[in-house]
């Protein structure tokens, strides 16, 4: 047994030593969970071909066309499934630097220690993250940067800005009038607004971000204050729709909530006061909740520490178990939830940890998988590439000793992950 797994390793330290090319791939393993169906399968057999899966075959299948050549990733008696997404990322956050110590810093210094972070989801099995909202457009920098082979991380759904109104969560709310310091995507109008839309995306977003009411991390604000009217979140989502993007509103608060899915927003970000009529919207319009329910614990741990100011960690309290019961409601009335942890607000490499308290909160493994995976896909309208071992999407795979439907917590540590068809992370 010990030579056989001396000799996996050494099969996958020179795939991976091996510099990336365009080519095939054969991918094998003892089972494959299939999240379409939420089921095991055993001895499957992924054939990717320039990035792209071409096959997948099972035990009991038709025999896989194998090209001459192609390198081979024998997982031995692993379990493969398919790379995770996270809904919702902050690159360019880092919480060890918390309410104005981020100040000793210059401002690119948030984009070049992004990069570490990046890479950090990456290793943590998070091949795909939406990246909601950033200073500066790294996130579509460092898109770009990784898409260009220059760094290594994540496929990144940006949002550059997020929208909101002067004086709200998404604007710059830490420091006095004498700094004139401005959100770069405040509005305060419908016009205004589907004007800000426009410039995200003129300059890489592909997915429009804005705050529906106050938050937890910002200053001068509340939670449940809506700060955006219907009327202008409407027209938010009307024009990124016209576009071709979706829309993400961070909306705490019950009016906020419930005015962001009335408007056609398409997925609500926290979600935390949601009430029983914000449920039955959701529900009834196909709205998306993605409900960090796991950064609290990091936060009231380490956040006085770091430098998180008293009301912000006030506002983390009151917040935290109304949030993660009212995830469990919203599940168990069949509401659309997907994996999103604000990471940055806690440490980009911990972030699987959220799947165990998605269990812990109503879900089964197999339903918190699905979540940041192929439910996660739909969300971003992405289902065709990513989100599933299938043929037409990417070669993102990840592998886990045992059974992730039994024991989802293997996944917090994944020994294993591959994205496009090229290994980046083994054991060693």
């Amino acid at each position: 047994m010990k030579q056989g797994l001396t000799a996996l390793a050494a099969l996958l330290l020179a795939t991976v030593a091996a510099p990336a090319a365009a080519g095939t791939v054969v991918v094998t393993a003892a089972h494959m969970l299939d999240v379409k169906t939420g089921k095991l399968v055993d001895e499957p057999v992924v054939v990717i071909v320039d990035g792209r899966i071409q096959s997948v075959v099972t035990r009991g299948g038709a025999r896989p066309v194998i090209p001459d050549g192609a390198r081979r990733v024998d997982l031995g008696a692993m379990t493969i499934l398919p790379g995770l997404i996270d809904m919702h990322v902050h690159l360019d956050s880092n919480p060890v630097y918390g309410g104005y110590t981020g100040l000793q810093f210059t401002d690119s210094f948030w984009t070049v220690q992004g990069v570490a972070n990046a890479k950090a989801m990456l290793d943590a099995g998070f091949t795909t993250v939406r990246n909601v909202g950033s200073a500066n457009y790294s996130d579509v920098g460092m898109k770009q940067a990784i898409d260009a082979g220059l760094v290594i991380g994540p496929r990144i759904v940006p949002a550059a800005h997020a929208l909101g109104a002067t004086g709200g969560h998404c604007d710059e709310t830490y420091l006095p009038p004498s700094f004139h310091a401005k959100g770069e995507a405040v509005g305060d109008s419908v016009d205004e607004l589907r004007q800000r839309v426009r410039e995200q995306r003129k300059y890489g977003a592909e997915v429009i971000k804005v705050c529906a009411t106050g938050g937890v991390f910002s200053r001068n604000t509340e939670p449940g204050q809506q700060q955006l009217s219907e009327a202008e979140l409407k027209g938010i989502a009307d024009e990124a729709h016209m576009w071709g993007l979706k829309v993400a509103a961070h909306a705490h608060g019950v009016t906020g909530i419930k005015a962001a899915i009335r408007a056609g927003i398409d997925t609500i970000e926290h979600a935390s006061l949601i009430d029983d009529e914000g449920i039955r919207l959701a529900k009834e319009r196909g709205a998306y909740l993605a409900m960090d329910i796991f950064n609290t614990d990091y936060t009231q741990a380490e956040g006085a520490k770091n430098g998180v100011m008293e009301d912000n960690l006030r506002k983390d309290r009151e917040v935290a178990d109304i949030q993660r019961e009212n995830f469990r409601k919203a599940h168990a009335a069949g509401v659309k939830l997907v994996f999103a942890t604000d990471a940055g607000v806690m440490p980009h490499g911990t972030a699987a940890g959220q799947l165990a308290v998605m269990v812990r909160y109503g879900m089964t493994p197999t339903q918190a998988i699905q979540a940041a995976t192929v439910t996660a896909a739909a969300a971003l309208g992405r289902d065709a590439t990513v989100g599933s071992i299938a043929p037409g999407r990417y070669g993102d795979i990840i592998a886990v000793a045992g059974d992730p439907t039994r024991d989802v917590r293997l996944l917090e540590s994944v020994p294993f992950v591959m994205k496009g068809g090229d290994v980046v992370k083994t054991a060693n």
